[in-house]
């Protein structure tokens, strides 16, 4: 089982008591998910087992608020958590941050619906985000119909959530921002799953394809999309003052942070007692090995920091820091994922031949962190955006 070291736990000091609580609930389930592992890989969805595990030890509505049954854990909380589960599985760990995203918007739902989708049911609720669907305004709501991709954790899900742009009379409606977008939520029975998930990497997610066809959803099991890009509005359950957009990152970052941990401590164990053909001593006392480990810790310690950090200054400043914030945050993930891939593929290149194999747990690492920075969270792009709005333009997500 994996060692669950402070190292990784909060930056230059010991976790506090609240992180280290929640590491030793993952410590304890760790048995489960490694037990399951290839299992997942292979069926290409998580095992009831684990996701039972998962719930009772409440991971999956850590990042909702105590109002609607969740534990409203901090956000530097959180991402130690989805750390962890990644360096167990990052198909588990990809998992937990959808829900985590998701769950998100319960600060934005009526509260009760919130109470409905996130306190009396222990089903996942995850969904698509890409507006890849259309919802045609009708009086008390919407019919909404389309094709949603990347469905994490579906097999475990209730409610899906899918992201439609607004028509009436079958054409777009628009605002001063451009289409009007919505989220809308529907119960299980009103969607339809396809068989799509074969991939390189977080098999274990089970991220199929699912499509709702002319399907009514009342109003108050929506969410304006435009409101997302801000903290959701005060009261009295709100989890926490920081907008969608602004969270999101942090559950994909933790996951590919958590990955990169998982191959750097892999290769050093692999490194002390590897002997290369041809070779007459072990891996580790190779100097460039030496060399190229140590920039490939200090791309892993480098992200970690900065990951957490950003997670203070937005716990702190999520109503306020507006869009110098939110540039904050999209520099740290594509920062993030740059650095945890080049972290993995330092890693999988050092370990040589041993690494192709799917026995390797380097050869998992690399398949999932390029998987996973995949993410429109994570992307490059970012860095373009946010240069372009600190030289004075518009912070865009992509062009």
């Amino acid at each position: 089982m994996n060692e669950f070291s402070v190292e990784y736990a909060l930056p230059s000091v010991l976790p506090d008591e609240e992180t280290q609580a929640w590491l030793d609930r993952v410590q304890r389930i760790a048995p489960v998910i490694e037990a399951a592992r290839e299992q997942a890989d292979r069926e290409r969805v998580t095992s009831r087992p684990v996701f039972e595990a998962l719930r009772d030890a409440g991971i999956p509505r850590m990042w909702v608020s105590r109002r609607f049954g969740g534990s409203q854990v901090g956000i530097r909380t959180g991402s130690a958590v989805i750390q962890a589960l990644a360096r167990l599985d990052a198909s588990v760990a990809w998992q937990m941050g959808v829900q985590g995203a998701i769950g998100r918007l319960a600060d934005y739902l009526p509260e009760a619906t919130s109470t409905e989708l996130f306190r009396d049911n222990d089903g996942l609720v995850v969904g698509g985000v890409n507006p890849s669907g259309r919802a045609e305004a009708v009086p008390g709501g919407y019919r909404l119909s389309g094709e949603w991709a990347f469905a994490s954790g579906s097999a475990h899900a209730e409610w899906l959530v899918c992201a439609a742009f607004v028509t009436e009379g079958g054409e777009v409606r628009r605002t001063d921002s451009g289409p009007e977008l919505r989220m809308l939520f529907v119960p299980r029975k009103s969607v339809e799953f396809q068989d799509t998930w074969y991939t390189v990497g977080l098999r274990g997610t089970g991220s199929n394809h699912y499509t709702v066809q002319d399907v009514f959803v009342p109003r108050e099991y929506t969410v304006d999309g435009a409101e997302m890009t801000r903290p959701p509005a005060a009261r009295e359950s709100r989890a926490y003052a920081v907008s969608y957009d602004d969270f999101g990152p942090f559950t994909s970052a933790s996951t590919a942070l958590g990955i990169a941990q998982d191959a750097v401590g892999a290769f050093k164990e692999l490194a002390v007692k590897k002997t290369a053909t041809g070779a007459s001593s072990t891996l580790a006392t190779s100097h460039v090995v030496q060399e190229k480990l140590a920039r490939a810790e200090m791309l892993v310690h480098t992200a970690r920091l900065l990951l957490a950090d950003t997670a203070d200054r937005v716990s702190e400043f999520g109503e306020t820091g507006g869009k110098p914030l939110t540039a904050l945050v999209r520099l740290t993930a594509a920062t993030v994922a740059e650095n945890t891939s080049a972290a993995v593929d330092i890693a999988y290149n050092l370990a040589g031949a041993t690494s192709v194999y799917a026995t390797s747990r380097l050869e998992r690492c690399f398949r999932d962190v390029h998987s996973a920075v995949k993410h429109i969270t994570l992307s490059s792009t970012h860095f373009e955006m946010a240069g372009q709005y600190l030289l004075g333009g518009e912070l865009l997500k992509r062009r």
